[in-house]
């Protein structure tokens, strides 16, 4: 999935879901699985904007020819 295979969404959320249930009956109490969420949000919202400000520096980079570095 993440080296580039050919995966379908449905599949994606297959994964996740099962991903998420095992965590779940991994983790002993409500409070703990709360606070596990919240950590999987940030980390995703994170990627997220970090994607963003890639996509956008890439975009800027090549208007400029190469002047900007992007990470």
């Amino acid at each position: 999935m993440l080296r580039g295979d050919k995966v379908t969404p449905c599949e994606t959320t297959a994964a996740v879901t099962a991903l998420a249930n095992a965590i779940a009956c991994k983790t002993e109490s409500s409070e703990q699985l709360a606070v596990l969420a919240a950590v999987y949000v940030q980390l995703g919202d994170t990627l997220a904007t970090i994607a963003a400000t890639r996509a956008l520096c890439e975009k800027n980079s090549d208007e400029k020819r190469g002047k900007n570095k992007c990470c």
